[in-house]
């Protein structure tokens, strides 16, 4: 209590008001156009050092995490990417003999 006099402040916690009808006033419009895609590594095939190299360049994680992200496929690679990038890692990947699917 001297606190709150003290610095003009109060205990309380604040509280949130969640709009419950935003949702719906979208005029139900659920095929929205998706705008951010996942990569994910789900098999790695014959050339899994040159995989790991590949997930090393395009992830920018050391050895030790690319070399787990491989061996643990199905792995996402990267989250909340453009079409055009998913696509390019997905290139770059089956380029090395991995396959990657775009979700």
């Amino acid at each position: 209590k001297e606190l709150e006099d003290k610095f003009g402040v109060s205990a309380a916690a604040p509280v949130a008001v969640a709009a419950v009808g935003a949702p719906a006033a979208g005029g139900g419009d659920v095929a929205e156009a998706q705008t951010e895609f996942t990569a994910v590594l789900t098999a790695v095939g014959d050339q899994k050092i040159k995989v790991i190299k590949e997930v090393r360049a395009i992830t920018s994680l050391g050895l030790k995490e690319a070399k787990a992200l491989v061996e643990d496929a199905p792995q996402p690679i990267k989250e909340g990417v453009s079409k055009d990038e998913a696509n390019e890692i997905k290139e770059k990947i089956e380029a090395v003999g991995g396959s990657v699917e775009i979700k």
